[in-house]
């Protein structure tokens, strides 16, 4: 059985690199296709990326726009493959292979079956956990796979168009605003007071430059390039009226004594 599928698994590939060749990729006509799908704004919303790194903000290119570059750039495989479980822990490649020019990107990594929270670490046991957060893992090591065999020229004319698309069609309508508040809070536990003190202004006054920021934002925090503390100052616990009442009356026994 295992010579069988080797044998399997080898005439795909020739087939692959064959049909490759018979067909191969126009690269103007790949690039059209890629800046026109670059225009559609559900694309553009959550292509880029920001996170901070030594006090500087970056911005890329997400694992969703890596996804839409392979897909209209032609003749690439890519994907994620659990290759062993054990232990407690995963073994998972991501690749992407150009059939046609025979370039290859290849991350093997473990996933551990643990999530860290705020109360500690813990064990993932359900089987639905457990492909979740290897999916979550993967597409990081995935998204630099494919960003390693397409032209660099290529993936900053993406950038640049899903930029433009993005700059023309920011949404700050009160309901748009409403929304991406909600989300942020649903999602990763957000205030919007939170919000408020990242673009120092009040979400209802936010400029479309701002509502973009926060669409970065709000794409590297769901593909984990960061986390909330990275963006956002905690929130303050909140007080309740009981809490203000000692306050005062510790204030005024103080007074009293003094």
């Amino acid at each position: 059985m295992v010579a069988v599928e080797q044998q399997r698994a080898i005439q795909e590939v020739q087939a692959a690199m064959v049909i490759a060749k018979k067909f191969p990729r126009d690269p103007i006509c790949a690039m059209d296709k890629i800046l026109q799908a670059c225009t559609r704004p559900t694309l553009a919303e959550g292509a880029l990326y920001s996170y901070s790194r030594g006090g500087a903000e970056v911005t890329g290119p997400s694992i969703r726009l890596a996804e839409a570059l392979a897909q209209n750039w032609g003749n690439i495989q890519f994907g994620i493959r659990e290759l062993e479980q054990k232990s407690g822990e995963s073994t998972v490649e991501a690749f992407a292979w150009d059939i046609e020019t025979n370039t290859r990107q290849v991350k093997t990594f473990a996933v551990p079956h643990f999530r860290y929270t705020r109360n500690g670490k813990k064990k993932l046991d359900d089987p639905r956990d457990i492909y979740e957060m290897v999916a979550n893992q993967g597409s990081r090591r995935l998204r630099a796979c494919i960003l390693g065999v397409i032209p660099g020229d290529v993936i900053e004319a993406a950038v640049r168009q899903c930029e433009i698309t993005l700059t023309s069609t920011a949404d700050t309508s009160p309901e748009s605003i409403k929304k991406m508040v909600d989300v942020f809070r649903s999602e990763f536990g957000v205030t919007s007071e939170q919000i408020q003190k990242r673009i120092q202004c009040r979400v209802e006054a936010m400029r479309p430059a701002q509502m973009i920021q926060m669409k970065k934002i709000y794409a590297s925090l769901r593909d984990a390039m960061s986390t909330p503390d990275d963006w956002f100052e905690k929130a303050e616990p909140a007080t309740t009226k009981a809490d203000d009442m000692n306050s005062m009356a510790k204030d005024n026994n103080s007074g009293a004594k003094s």
